[in-house]
């Protein structure tokens, strides 16, 4: 391990581990990131890229908090490109919000896939050997080894691997999406899906990444040397199989918000863990209830390390919350609801859960919620209502909005 190892900071998943990574991250965040953010140095030499991923996606870190603080150091010219990135995973929650039935195309597509696998014996094996880094492709196989032994891959060989994947290998891109959620410490619904329809050319419609034996040497520092013939020539996307194009937009979502008045209990997941931030002590609250639902990211065994740093989160916001708090693991949907009812409560409050398989989870709960006259409310953050509503076609219409944005945001 050295110094600028991300593991050690994994390894303890809470609020205040996140809060003094993004600060130890704070003086690289400006012409450096920029300079360097594309440079894979490897496991454990991750020094150019922030890390923070894994608190971001549960919000033990906000987003608008790391804004906040590359502008503090860098000013809005120096932050740039930092913070375009950190908006691009608005965008894409944004994105998947206005087009849930991309993430439906997903779930229903990766089940066919797995049962192709269950036939196909040749597929099984090609896919057993792409996951355990045995395809003779030393890059390859060193980020596949990376991905399932830290949970963390650096974006631009979470790039290469995907294309490698996709166009060179021959692999599902569905099914490489399904190994990143169930590896990545930071795997995110939106970002994971849209990252991978992107390379295969689905998200920009026609323009998929290509791996380029020249740009994986440079940008690994020279530690890997693939030949142009190592990696296929792509010269097209995988359009053809959605050949009716992208799905319409449709309105944003409009939660329920919490009503007060009413007897109620917080439910905390990984998709917020800071309630902490909402009015709770506005609240007639009866109970607390944490809900471990990592494994619901796939039908195959998620990582035991990203149900960890999930458990690991989860105790701490139980932990800050000050409430008496009941562990549950996302099971029957029904039992939560029955948990609900026996603590007298008439409505859940959380954090709004963006599409993905709590989201369908939660969906499922909806008939016996309503059998017990309980109402599911949701507390939205004003970073989403700012970033979502732009997140209509591609990046750049959200990039020109980003003055406007954190303007609102009271940022600059």
């Amino acid at each position: 391990m050295t110094v600028d190892d991300p593991t050690p900071r994994f390894a303890d998943p809470t609020r205040m581990a996140g809060a003094a990574a993004m600060q130890a991250f704070a003086p690289r965040m400006g012409q450096r990131y920029a300079a360097r953010r594309n440079v894979d140095r490897g496991a454990g030499r991750h020094r150019d890229v922030s890390s923070l991923s894994p608190f971001i996606r549960r919000r033990l870190v906000l987003e608008r908090d790391v804004v906040a603080t590359a502008l503090a150091h860098h000013g809005a010219e120096g932050a740039e490109k930092f913070i375009q990135e950190v908006i691009w995973r608005g965008y894409f929650k944004g994105w998947l919000e206005r087009r849930p039935q991309v993430w439906a195309r997903y779930r229903d597509g990766l089940q066919h896939d797995l049962m192709t696998l269950d036939r196909d014996r040749r597929l099984r094996g090609d896919l057993e050997a792409a996951e355990a880094g045995r395809t003779g492709l030393a890059c390859f196989d060193a980020w596949a080894g990376e991905l399932v032994e830290t949970g963390y891959l650096h974006n631009h060989a979470r790039m290469w691997f995907a294309s490698i994947w996709i166009f060179t290998l021959g692999l599902s891109w569905r099914l490489g999406a399904d190994f990143f959620l169930r590896h990545l410490l930071d795997g995110d619904p939106a970002s994971n899906t849209l990252g991978w329809r992107w390379v295969a050319g689905l998200h920009t419609r026609g323009k998929p990444y290509r791996a380029q034996a020249w740009n994986i040497a440079r940008f690994t520092d020279h530690r890997f040397a693939p030949r142009d013939a190592d990696l296929s020539e792509v010269t097209a996307g995988l359009e053809a199989e959605e050949p009716d194009g992208l799905p319409d937009l449709l309105p944003l979502r409009v939660p329920c918000p919490p009503d007060p008045d009413k007897p109620s209990v917080l439910l905390i997941t990984e998709e917020d863990c800071r309630p902490e931030d909402f009015d709770l002590a506005g609240l007639d609250l009866r109970g607390a209830v944490t809900l471990a639902a990592s494994p619901l990211r796939s039908p195959r065994a998620v990582s035991d390390a990203v149900q960890r740093f999930e458990a690991g989160a989860l105790a701490d916001t139980a932990a800050r919350s000050g409430l008496p708090v009941t562990g549950m693991r996302a099971g029957v949907p029904g039992d939560l609801v029955r948990w609900a009812a026996r603590a007298g409560a008439v409505q859940i409050v959380t954090p709004y859960v963006p599409e993905g398989p709590l989201r369908d989870w939660l969906t499922e709960a909806m008939p016996a919620l309503e059998a017990e006259a309980i109402t599911l409310t949701e507390w939205q953050r004003d970073w989403d209502r700012l970033i979502w509503p732009h997140a209509s076609a591609g990046f750049f219409k959200v990039k020109k909005k980003i003055p406007e944005i954190l303007r609102k945001a009271a940022l600059t």
